[in-house]
């Protein structure tokens, strides 16, 4: 059996259901870039130019509105059908001449609450790479810019099984100009089984640039989870075919490396039990398998196909199912996958050959939900299922579920309630344990003392000394920040047990070593006979507790020794923190 993701030139290809995307537009290249569409966003807020907005009071009449407009010959309009029954907000057309003259004249009608220029906002983070503005809708389509404040995908590794790379210079094969910031680690080339995946098609660098292509680096395009690491595993020759021995094998090699998601945008019409063994031993390991759904119009192909795979479909910019996407029972979700541009290889990868190329398929949209679950990983919640529900329950619903399964993903809707939830969750833990912990205390006689050490190192083991880093944009800007100031505002908004994801990636996490009792017992070790060290044990153990509680009740973090043994671990670990806090948390006679 053999796979393949040619580009096809003829429908004769789509027939033989190539699961590769057709080139929509592949003349732009690195020289092409056109400044006018970086957004300057350190500018403030922009007013547009004739218009006005005008807040009506409540009680406001429609006479009152049309004899506003008669009176200061404005051309009004309701902002929005919920503004005309709710707040009257209504939008006024007028020539920019006389626009400051007529806001003072509203400001003073008793009928007007507010008269002021129309201004525009941005979102707290928008790249300055030049094409993401201008061409590449479908990230904005899945939300990219609200997800960015929670989550760029840190710590999480992507396989991408497909025709390789371009993350390394070697030979006539260079490493692409957009993927220099971005982190390529491991892999291998199941072609010519050797250890460079390079890519000399094309296929895989434009899909690994949609999931983590470099980004904010004025420059070509943007990365869904640019923060996430690739790792490049090449099983698709520079035809765009490969065998399935060498498909199944480049699964089962991104897993037992350390993969926590891959990408497969490939695939055929033939069932081979070889490939689901692979696919089977990938789930087996905790990773999640996101695959393209193919490009037949018809049956959903493999490995999309198996049980436990995400397989994904395509949209176009107006969120209808791609006229070539394959369909059924099987989809799992759907994503952008017409009209979608990165950066890739030309001239089969020599001579530094590249364009940003504008490319439709499944292969496209597959790529999207893979970089959404890297940046749910990254968040902590690291158990497939979780991760599959997180992305179910955020999709955006749509009527045909043969079509577009759960719906189109919204990555940013998924990071948002993954880290408020959780936030939620752990904050009331953190609640209900001091109080049970109080409550020891007083039938003892004694009540809880003040102690800033003790709030401070609850905070840091439960829910993240500055977990309000997204409302204030502050996490979006961790590429931007770079280095310590950047990775400190990454630690900021997390408890101390996710530390370790940051740090050292979702592989090492899995060990819930720092979502346990062993960084408390540690300080218990060498301070706790220092009496002011031991509000500081106190607060760090009931925060680790409360921590400990919410991943014991949602099971949404993995596990080395699977699931039932990760929550006995977590309540074992809480009962642990909890004595500790009790004896460590200071406290006074009560009067």
């Amino acid at each position: 059996m053999r796979f393949r993701l040619p580009v096809p030139m003829a429908a004769a290809a789509l027939a033989a259901l190539a699961l590769a995307p057709r080139i929509a537009a592949a003349d732009a290249g690195p020289d092409d870039l056109d400044p006018s569409t970086v957004v300057d966003e350190t500018a403030g807020p922009q007013e547009i130019q004739g218009q006005i907005a005008i807040d009506l009071r409540d009680d406001a009449t429609a006479v009152d509105v049309a004899d506003i407009a008669a009176r200061y010959d404005l051309r009004m309009r309701p902002n929005s059908s919920w503004s005309m029954a709710h707040d009257k907000l209504e939008v006024a057309d007028i020539d920019s001449s006389r626009e400051s003259g007529v806001i003072d004249a509203l400001s003073h009608d008793p009928r007007v609450e507010h008269a002021e220029p129309m201004s525009l906002y941005r979102a707290t983070f928008v790249p300055d790479d030049p094409f993401y503005a201008s061409r590449q809708w479908h990230l904005r389509r899945v939300g990219a810019e609200r997800a960015w404040n929670y989550s760029c995908g840190q710590g999480v590794t992507v396989a991408v099984v497909d025709t390789g790379i371009a993350c390394f210079d070697k030979g006539p094969f260079s490493r692409g100009t957009d993927l220099v910031g971005t982190r390529c680690e491991g892999g291998w080339n199941f072609v010519d089984d050797s250890p460079q995946a390079y890519d000399d098609q094309g296929h895989g660098t434009h899909v690994a640039g949609t999931i983590a292509q470099t980004t904010n680096n004025g420059m070509g395009t943007a990365g869904l989870a640019f923060c996430a690491t690739l790792m490049p595993i090449k099983v698709l020759n520079k035809q765009g075919f490969g065998t399935v021995a060498n498909v199944a094998e480049g699964i089962r090699r991104a897993a037992d490396d350390g993969a926590q998601v891959i990408n497969l945008s490939l695939g055929g019409p033939i069932k081979s039990r070889i490939l689901e063994d692979a696919v089977e031993h990938a789930l087996s390991k905790g990773v999640v398998v996101v695959a393209a759904a193919g490009n037949s119009g018809r049956r959903v192909g493999w490995p999309a196909a198996y049980p436990g795979v995400v397989a994904v479909s395509a949209t176009d910019d107006t969120d209808k199912i791609a006229w070539f996407s394959s369909r059924g029972p099987e989809v799992s979700i759907a994503a952008p996958g017409v009209g979608v541009t990165q950066q890739t290889v030309c001239n089969g990868g020599r001579d530094k050959c590249e364009i940003f190329g504008t490319f439709n398929g499944t292969s496209m949209a597959s790529p999207h939900v893979a970089g959404a679950v890297a940046m749910i990983e990254a968040l902590g919640v690291t158990n497939p299922a979780a991760v599959r529900d997180a992305l179910g329950s955020a999709a955006r619903p749509m009527d045909e579920p043969r079509l577009y399964g759960a719906g189109i993903v919204d990555v940013g809707a998924a990071t948002s309630h993954v880290f408020w939830s959780r936030f939620m969750a752990r904050a009331l833990a953190l609640a209900a344990l001091g109080w049970l912990v109080a409550r020891r205390i007083r039938k003892a006689g004694s009540r809880m003392a003040r102690s800033p050490g003790a709030v401070l190192g609850a905070l840091v083991t439960s829910v993240g000394l500055f977990p309000a880093a997204p409302l204030l944009g502050l996490a979006s800007h961790v590429a931007r920040l770079g280095g310590r100031l950047g990775l400190l505002v990454e630690l900021a908004m997390r408890p101390l047990g996710e530390w370790d994801l940051v740090l050292f990636g979702a592989g090492v996490h899995r060990w819930l070593l720092l979502a346990s009792a062993l960084p408390v017992l540690a300080l218990v070790a060498v301070g706790f006979g220092v009496r002011g060290l031991r509000p500081l044990i106190g607060g760090l153990s009931l925060g680790a507790a409360a921590l400990l509680v919410q991943l014991a009740w949602s099971g949404d973090a993995a596990f080395v020794a699977g699931a039932f043994l990760g929550r006995a671990w977590c309540v074992g670990n809480a009962l642990v923190c909890l004595w500790i806090a009790r004896a460590a948390i200071p406290v006074e006679k009560r009067a």
